[in-house]
């Protein structure tokens, strides 16, 4: 059975641009990978757990960011490369990078080393125009962005922009 995961993809308007909180994953696999890397604030759960409480969970332990689960709406589910499906949900906040708290894992680095460290589960955070987020995020979750602005596009706000460099022209959402 597919492992399953559950996140909340944090948004922000500022200045009519649609920005996302993503977040890049800590630990020495991750520390010289950028583009195709980040992700949306999410960790597995069971099928005893409730999928929005551990998502707000996940949020919390990740990012420091206490979100109420009654501000969330959903943007479904995706399924990501390595079969683990991913239910989602976006919530309206904005977040102080500088306050990022993470969890910790621990690890053994350099492998087969005896050397056992702790690492952030969550190196730093981000916010991105959807345009940019598109290139950093995971592939896989890559649609929970298009999901988010069609969401904000049918809720009748805006005029909102893809990012900041490009024309109201060329980036006008609606």
């Amino acid at each position: 059975m597919a492992k399953k995961s559950a996140g909340i993809l944090v948004f922000r308007l500022l200045n009519n641009v649609v920005e996302v909180l993503l977040v890049h994953p800590g630990g020495p696999l991750w520390a010289r990978k950028d583009d195709g890397s980040w992700s949306i604030p999410k960790g597995e759960y069971t099928d005893d757990d409730d999928p929005l409480n551990a998502a707000v969970r996940e949020l919390s332990e990740e990012t420091g960011i206490e979100a109420d689960l009654t501000q969330c709406f959903t943007l479904g589910e995706i399924k990501q490369k390595g079969g683990k499906v991913v239910t989602s949900w976006a919530l309206e906040t904005d977040f102080d990078i500088t306050q990022l708290k993470s969890n910790t894992f621990q690890m053994e680095w350099p492998r087969n080393s005896g050397v056992i460290r702790d690492y952030p589960e969550v190196d730093r955070a981000e916010w991105f125009p959807i345009t940019a987020a598109k290139t950093k995020l995971l592939t896989a979750q890559a649609p929970l962005l298009d999901r988010l602005v069609e969401r904000l596009k049918s809720s009748g706000r805006g005029p909102l922009l893809l990012d900041a460099s490009s024309t109201e022209g060329s980036a006008t959402l609606f």
